[in-house]
């Protein structure tokens, strides 16, 4: 008389047992993946952070050294007006002693007649 078998047999459960463990494999590797994801993105966020502090540090220090610049522009004393410019024909000197100086430089050949025709219609003129 034969025997019948009485549940699954040892090749079911072989196969069973090792789908098992290549589902427990994948998933492993999945929740390592996201493990590695989850790092990197981390890591990416602490770079952010990172740049952006080193951005506001920038920022602070242009603004003080703006104001230090401002503060030392407000406590320097405006520079002096420059001095009026000397009168050239000293225009308030009496004209016939101009004609007098000129009628010298003439003498002296420091001018020429046209030169001198023309300073002294300049000083006739007014």
């Amino acid at each position: 008389m034969r025997r019948g078998r009485r549940g699954p047999g040892l090749l079911t459960t072989a196969v069973v047992v090792g789908g098992a463990a290549h589902v427990g494999a994948k998933s492993a590797q999945k929740g390592q993946a996201a493990s590695a994801q989850a790092s990197a993105e981390s890591a990416e966020m602490a770079q952010k952070a990172a740049a952006y502090d080193e951005m506001q540090q920038q920022a602070a220090v242009d603004e003080a050294a703006a104001k230090a610049v401002a503060a030392q522009a407000a406590t320097q004393a405006p520079a002096p007006p420059p001095p009026p410019a000397a009168a050239t024909g000293a225009q308030g000197e009496d004209p016939v002693a101009q004609l007098q100086k000129l009628a010298d430089m003439k003498a002296q050949g420091l001018i020429s007649d046209e030169e001198f025709a023309a300073m002294k219609a300049k000083i006739v003129a007014g």
